[in-house]
């Protein structure tokens, strides 16, 4: 509705001051600010900055676009000012707009400058809503579904850039004798492998992840909407921490039983050398050799990496950004720039991805030795390992995941921009505890 009406509108000011009107009444109503800053109309409220309306932020203008309605729109006389009169209609109407302008009524009266400026002014809104720009509702089942296909989109693009960090990693896990540092595993797969072999794994990689991606990021959507309304606005505000905690910990789960056949795909290829070179040979043979239980042996660590990893990723960021936005950023979010949203979302990714591979990494270990192995289970590997073991390559993790986490959110959020689809609002304290509240 808010595209029609304001190409409805925009016909209408170039059909009647002329093609092209438009550009130029925005150049000279940018001129025109302070002597428009003086001008009230009866009736109508206004804000500080001289924005409508002052009771909601979301619909504000800027005061150059008054200085168009108002400078150029009301004056009877124009580059067509002999232009025929409309006839009345509502915006709801076939016809054209009224647009009050001149020749109104017997064509031998202008109407009155700020009669007809009020017309404009009620319909300007309407033009510039944020609302009317978004593709979808937020919560609809279309937001719910484009968030998988930015999740998709991000997890996907990400692991499968860092797959020759993630070889490397996995080798300095499995073989920690050979491969003793990340430079010097890195080093001894060119060696050994050519430039081609830190691409080994990707195909499994970018499919797995994928599809965790999309269940991760649209199911955690889904379970916070839905958990929110079962604790109510109350209990949902004062304890949101625990709610992001258990509706990421939910999306993962099922998550981790999309990734797995992948999961155990990859590590096989990237960790034991000359089992098989590409998905379409490694996935077969696994499947005669061990059956169906080769592609999900690996789904409780699986679990025990990735759900405390996805638990802080969203809890420490959702908690991050909301923290940057109070006390580091100056200007609230509903006025920061699209790229500055991104920008907050990137340095909140990249601290909540530091947390994220240290309460991950043991059990990361224990899922690269355990798919390389045959017969073998987790809580042997975890004995055998060691408590320093566990820990080997936390370095290589840490870049990897902390670099991960920040471009998987900002490339999230970017398809929600690109998508055009509305942003989840801040947490705000509902008005109930706000009466109860010592402080107020």
């Amino acid at each position: 509705m808010g595209l029609a009406l304001r190409g409805r509108v925009l016909a209408a000011v170039e059909s009647r001051w002329g093609t092209g009107s438009w550009k130029e009444l925005v150049r000279r109503a940018r001129t025109t600010e302070t002597r428009s800053r003086d001008l009230r109309t009866p009736g109508m409220s206004w804000c500080p900055g001289w924005c409508w309306p002052a009771s909601d932020s979301s619909m504000a203008t800027p005061a150059w676009r008054w200085g168009v309605f108002f400078s150029a729109l009301c004056s009877p006389g124009g580059s067509n000012s002999q232009g025929t009169s409309s006839q009345p209609s509502g915006l709801g109407g076939q016809g054209q707009l009224d647009l009050g302008g001149p020749g109104e009524g017997d064509g031998s009266t202008p109407p009155h400058p700020e009669h007809q400026f009020r017309r404009w002014a009620i319909m300007a809104p309407a033009l510039w809503s944020k609302e009317e720009e978004y593709s979808c509702q937020y919560g609809s089942p279309t937001y719910l579904a484009l968030c998988g296909l930015g999740g998709i989109v991000s997890c996907g693009m990400t692991h499968t850039a860092v797959v020759p960090l993630d070889l490397v990693k996995c080798r300095m896990q499995a073989e920690p004798s050979r491969y003793r540092s990340l430079m010097q595993g890195f080093s001894l797969t060119v060696k050994e492998e050519g430039m081609r072999g830190l691409a080994r794994g990707w195909a499994p990689t970018c499919w797995g992840y994928s599809m965790q991606g999309l269940c991760k990021f649209g199911l955690y959507e889904v379970f916070k909407l839905r958990y929110s309304e079962l604790l109510g606005p109350e209990r949902a505000y004062l304890y949101r921490t625990s709610l992001y905690l258990a509706a990421s910990a939910t999306a993962e789960f099922f998550a981790d039983i999309a990734l797995s056949p992948m999961e155990a795909v990859k590590v096989r290829i990237q960790t034991q050398k000359g089992y098989a070179n590409t998905l379409r040979e490694a996935a077969p043979k696994m499947y005669q050799e061990e059956g169906l239980w080769a592609f999900y042996k690996g789904v409780t660590p699986l679990w025990m990496r990735q759900i405390p990893y996805t638990m802080m990723k969203f809890a420490c960021f959702e908690r991050t950004l909301e923290a940057l936005y109070a006390h580091v950023v100056p200007k609230p979010r509903s006025e920061c720039t699209k790229m500055e949203q991104l920008g907050v979302t990137f340095v909140a990714g990249y601290i909540a991805g530091v947390f994220c591979a240290v309460v991950s990494h043991p059990a990361d270990s224990v899922v690269s030795v355990l798919n390389k192995e045959k017969g073998s289970s987790a809580s042997d590997i975890l004995k055998r390992l060691g408590f320093r073991g566990v820990w080997k390559g936390l370095f290589a993790r840490i870049l990897m995941i902390g670099t991960l986490t920040a471009l998987q959110w900002f490339i999230y959020d970017s398809v929600k921009v690109y998508l055009r689809m509305p942003r989840p609002p801040p947490p705000e304290m509902p008005e109930s505890l706000k009466k109860h509240s010592f402080f107020n």
